[in-house]
């Protein structure tokens, strides 16, 4: 919504003070809004984390579904007594994605290829993926990405370490709700059009179920849990219709409705036989272990 409201018409037209200043909205430049984005989703991460200190695991992931379920109906009912966000009919006219006189709305040749506005996307979507993938595996291995590995191993000994888990856990909130931020801000540039029921409950189901389905704690195991629920869908509309067709006639339950049910049907069976995920964390014993072999090999050798 930030990138909507900066960068799209909708502001001007609802307040007279904004439209003396700018009659055609602020419209203001994508390099500024990604940064004003990504502060104020890390502001109202902290605002949302710090009442769930107290939870964790399974219970901490509840809450924080249920505060996103609150945001997207508190945001669907904002177009009154001010119009803010339009309500449920969304803020359209948002600008594209340009840099100086680079539009991505537009075809570009590069080095005699013709680049459709889509491709140009994609390839910028890819860009911030492997950037923020990076700034990940960097937080990991320092000093707080260590803080958050002690407190989700055993917060108790943690703070008996020393660590301050309070700011420690809001800083994995602000981080976390940056990275939102980022995305949220691409995916209105992207669309041209955002409205509250864009970001309902089944998303941020997804998204759980892509990290339980990887491997919590582990980047290389989300990026996997990612990749398979993103094409599992095509998968099944591909699929399970001409399937349907073939031995019924007909369709007898919607694709939708199976995707839901193997959803949740994964979810169990990995809960159940595979908890930490398909590709889980290294343990530090297991390294421990490794090390250990490999030094009593040289040793003989």
């Amino acid at each position: 919504y930030t990138a909507a409201l900066l960068s799209s018409p909708h502001l001007a037209s609802q307040f007279e003070w904004i439209a003396a200043l700018a009659p055609n909205g602020l419209h203001v430049p994508f390099l500024l809004i990604v940064p004003i984005a990504m502060a104020l989703a890390a502001t109202f991460g902290i605002l949302l984390g710090a009442p769930t200190l107290r939870l964790r695991g399974d219970y901490l992931a509840i809450v924080t579904l249920g505060f996103g379920e609150i945001v997207r109906i508190f945001m669907n009912n904002l177009d009154r007594p001010v119009n803010i966000t339009n309500g449920p009919k969304g803020i359209t006219g948002i600008d594209p994605v340009h840099v100086g006189g680079f539009n991505l709305s537009q075809t570009h040749s590069i080095f005699g290829f013709q680049l459709p506005s889509v491709y140009m996307y994609y390839y910028l979507f890819v860009l911030c993926a492997l950037l923020v993938i990076w700034t990940c595996t960097r937080l990991q291995h320092s000093r707080i990405g260590r803080a958050w590995a002690a407190i989700r191993e055993d917060e108790i000994a943690a703070k008996a370490m020393g660590i301050n888990t309070r700011n420690v856990k809001l800083l994995a909130f602000a981080m976390g709700a940056s990275f939102g931020g980022l995305s949220g801000a691409m995916f209105g540039s992207f669309q041209g059009f955002v409205s509250p029921e864009s970001f309902t409950f089944w998303e941020s189901i997804v998204v759980l179920a892509c990290v339980v389905l990887g491997g919590m704690g582990h980047i290389p195991g989300v990026i996997l849990g990612a990749v398979l629920l993103a094409i599992f869908p095509e998968f099944l509309r591909s699929t399970m219709s001409p399937l349907q067709h073939a031995i019924f006639g007909h369709d007898i339950v919607d694709t939708e409705v199976i995707r839901q049910a193997l959803y949740g049907l994964a979810m169990v069976i990995i809960m159940l036989y595979r908890s930490e995920g398909l590709w889980p964390a290294p343990k530090h014993e297991d390294k421990i272990a490794k090390l250990a072999k490999r030094s009593a090999k040289s040793v003989r050798a």
